[in-house]
């Protein structure tokens, strides 16, 4: 019997109902998938039922990687690799369709690594994943909110995002102590484009390294106390991080780029 490594984060999802839930979610049937930690097989044998093209899973322990092999054979290619150290644009030449019981130590670290890395060609058509609620929560937030902050506005910089539905401890074997919440995300069509993504994450982690303080000192920090840019933004300096919507963020990102054009 294999047992849940809490170092890696391992719950197994065992409601039949949730599994159901999240495969009907949108139409498999000859797509390309690629599952990530996929534990003892639970959500992939949902899969399967579902009629996909091709799945691909991405398991880092090797115990469940050898009892995964075991159990699909060849119905599904099995990457016994750190998803972190994967390139996710070298995974497949067709474009995935991604589900993710993402271990809840490193959730945001996939997700905004995933955000950041979007080439022009995007290689997926939507992520189906579960999160901690309390994160998934920070996800979906509104500005002038408590949980709004970077990942708000990382995540929905480039995709549109939706809950699917939130995940009692008892779904899971054995069960966490929190409650999960499915999101599903999908590329966005427009979207802000910047010369370097990762200025965006620079900007908000700066403005939010202090949340409850005014807005005065990161922005002093970014932009060398040059008030124009905050006024022709339409910013007050006297504002907190939260008080900020989204494309306040995005045209500090471009302003800040241009500086230093």
């Amino acid at each position: 019997m294999i047992k849940a490594k809490k170092s890696l984060g391992q719950n197994f999802l065992v409601d039949k109902r949730i599994i159901n839930k999240i495969v009907n979610t949108i139409e498999l049937k000859n797509k390309n998938i690629l599952e990530i930690g996929p534990g003892t097989g639970n959500l992939t044998e949902g899969i399967l039922k579902k009629n996909p093209k091709k799945i691909l899973v991405v398991e880092k322990d090797d115990n469940l990687t050898n009892l995964l092999r075991e159990k699909f054979k060849d119905k599904v290619e099995v990457i016994n690799q750190d998803i972190l150290m994967i390139d996710e644009n070298l995974l497949s030449d067709q474009t995935l369709t991604v589900f993710g019981n993402l271990p809840y130590n490193i959730s945001t670290e996939i997700l905004c690594k995933w955000i950041l890395n979007i080439k022009e060609k995007i290689w997926f058509d939507c992520l189906i994943l579960m999160f901690q609620k309390e994160v998934a929560d920070r996800i979906i937030s509104d500005f002038n909110t408590k949980n709004y902050g970077r990942l708000t506005i990382l995540a929905n910089w480039r995709l549109h995002v939706k809950k699917i539905c939130d995940l009692s401890p008892l779904s899971f074997q054995p069960k966490p102590k929190i409650d999960s919440t499915v999101l599903f995300f999908k590329p966005k069509k427009e979207f802000f484009t910047f010369k370097n993504a990762k200025n965006l994450e620079k900007i908000t982690r700066i403005f939010f390294m202090h949340r409850r303080k005014m807005i005065k000192k990161p922005y002093k920090q970014l932009f060398n106390n040059n008030t124009y840019i905050a006024s022709k933004i339409g910013i007050d300096l006297n504002s907190r991080p939260q008080n900020l919507d989204f494309e306040k963020y995005f045209q500090l990102t471009k302003e800040y780029e241009d500086l230093r054009s």
